[in-house]
């Protein structure tokens, strides 16, 4: 969260959360469960729930977490992961996209070198497949 703050405070960053896993087989992953996280874990950014899963397609998103990084005109600059930690965030870990972000905020332009989030597949409701 540290690295939202800052991206928002420090360089001019928005930062929006989008739920996109369907909710009917997987219980935990409800935008009301989903919600209590963010509040538990004050998100400084909106946490929004993408009930058609038509964002998620649009975005070409696979896993979750999905990392989309923009430009001013809106040009998608970065699609990479947020850190070198898998599962826990390691202390030490690079901070792939706090640096790519603030890079995009000074030049516009994302890094040559992105490396792709992993997580777990979204899960897709059956029409949706």
């Amino acid at each position: 969260m540290e690295d939202c703050r800052e991206l928002m405070e420090k360089h001019g960053i928005g930062v929006a959360a989008i739920l996109s896993n369907d909710p009917a087989d997987y219980p935990e992953d409800s935008f009301d469960n989903m919600k209590q996280i963010a509040e538990e874990w004050r998100f400084p950014f909106p946490y929004l729930w993408d009930e058609s899963q038509e964002v998620a397609k649009a975005y070409g998103a696979v896993c979750t977490p999905d990392f989309f990084g923009f430009n001013a005109e809106l040009q998608l600059q970065y699609r990479g992961r947020f850190d070198a930690s898998r599962k826990d965030a390691a202390p030490d870990s690079s901070r792939d996209l706090f640096r790519a972000m603030a890079e995009i905020a000074r030049t516009g332009q994302g890094p040559r070198e992105q490396i792709p989030s992993m997580g777990c597949s979204i899960k897709w409701k059956e029409e949706s497949l």
